[in-house]
């Protein structure tokens, strides 16, 4: 009798299963097209559980994929040569993703182009249930303005883009505090006010009076110092001179054409990945510019998961903790709960040196998201609402 009842246990447990496996691959027919499309465009599109439909015109074609997370998914033509393929469900958020015709990758013709990834291609958002801080809301609007100039130190035109807060332009009397916001590795200035959404989060915030209206500029990482031609044909790695592009052209340039309030208890600093360890090296060599930090999913010792040298990161005067919590009025962590291994390490690495030298930090954990622009808008959101209070 027992052998019976077992018997019947391991076919209702193989039942169940195959149901469930079957039920999880059933694609729920309520796809809408996405929200980041180009004008009038059907294709992309998300359904409810997170999956992403796409579909392109290529009758010429022997095989089409679409390439979304580095997973790739065949697409299915009909008779009119339309491929038509959905992916597995996706996490909530914005994604890079492309198609992939005969073996070569090309962006979806149907979304808008966002630079990443080291290129300009597709982006797809799978939406979030918390979305509503990021939305675009009838309230008060700042503006973006694209701002070229020429650097002495790369020779070479650059530019930044400027985020000026709702009422900068009707109250020209009134100055405003400054973050310095920096993308990560393989993006550029365009990301944080694209895929990031950095001016419709603090529109949000400042009109709900959960942050203090302020200036964003938000840079290219990527400065380089001249190479001579000896240097181009032996193919050696160029210079970076990022940070004396920032401190020594880019914020007296700003404090000369905005209304800032041009001192370092009125400026922070932040970033994310690349551009967080970009920004904390910056801080530490420049306390008397910043007096706020932000360092989302990234810190000084990345890639490293060792704890970091303090005689690398503590200096001087400020080799001491206590001296240091004196001069920093925030700093701040933030990562996601999904980040890949090499992050969380990293960071709690960092973490450990910090709590063992007494330095005061805030920390933040984003749920469910991983290296991803969901995390950073989410860190963002956090961090300005703590600025210049």
């Amino acid at each position: 009798m027992k052998r019976f009842f077992n018997s019947i246990l391991i076919i209702f447990s193989m039942y169940s299963h195959s149901g469930w496996s079957q039920e999880a691959n059933l694609v729920t027919e309520d796809f809408k097209p996405s929200s980041v499309n180009q004008p009038e465009k059907q294709f992309p599109q998300v359904n409810s559980q997170g999956r992403v439909r796409a579909s392109i015109l290529a009758p010429n074609a022997n095989k089409v994929q679409l390439d979304i997370g580095g997973v790739k998914y065949d697409m299915r033509k009909d008779a009119n040569g339309i491929w038509t393929g959905e992916s597995n469900p996706q996490d909530e958020g914005f994604h890079y993703y492309q198609l992939n015709i005969d073996g070569a990758s090309v962006p979806d013709p149907g979304s808008l182009y966002f630079y990443g990834a080291g290129r300009w291609g597709s982006g797809i958002e799978i939406p979030a249930k918390d979305q509503e801080f990021y939305d675009l809301k009838n309230v008060s609007h700042g503006l973006v303005s694209e701002n070229i100039y020429f650097s002495k130190l790369t020779n070479s035109f650059r530019r930044c883009f400027i985020y000026t807060p709702p009422g900068y332009n009707e109250n020209p009397k009134t100055r405003y505090p400054v973050l310095y916001l920096q993308h990560g590795s393989f993006e550029d200035e365009t990301g944080w006010s694209s895929q990031g959404k950095a001016n419709l989060i603090l529109d949000n915030l400042i009109a709900s009076k959960e942050a203090t209206p302020m200036i964003i500029v938000m840079d290219n990482g990527y400065a380089y110092k001249p190479q001579s031609k000896d240097s181009k044909e032996k193919k050696e790695r160029p210079e970076s001179v990022f940070e004396e592009v920032l401190i020594t052209e880019v914020i007296p340039m700003i404090d000369t054409k905005f209304r800032t309030i041009a001192n370092r208890e009125n400026r922070a600093i932040a970033g994310l990945s690349m551009g967080a360890n970009q920004t904390m090296r910056i801080m530490m060599n420049q306390l008397d510019t910043f007096s706020y930090y932000g360092g989302f999913s990234g810190t000084a010792n990345y890639p490293s998961t060792e704890p970091i040298d303090t005689s690398s990161f503590l200096d001087g005067k400020y080799k001491e903790g206590a001296a240091l919590n004196k001069k920093i009025k925030l700093f701040w962590l933030g990562l996601g709960t999904k980040e890949p291994v090499p992050f969380p390490k990293s960071v709690g690495a960092f973490k450990t040196m910090l709590d063992q030298q007494g330095i005061k930090y805030k920390y933040y954990e984003s749920p469910e998201t991983a290296h991803e622009w969901l995390t950073w808008r989410r860190c963002l959101y956090q961090f300005a609402s703590q600025l210049f209070k």
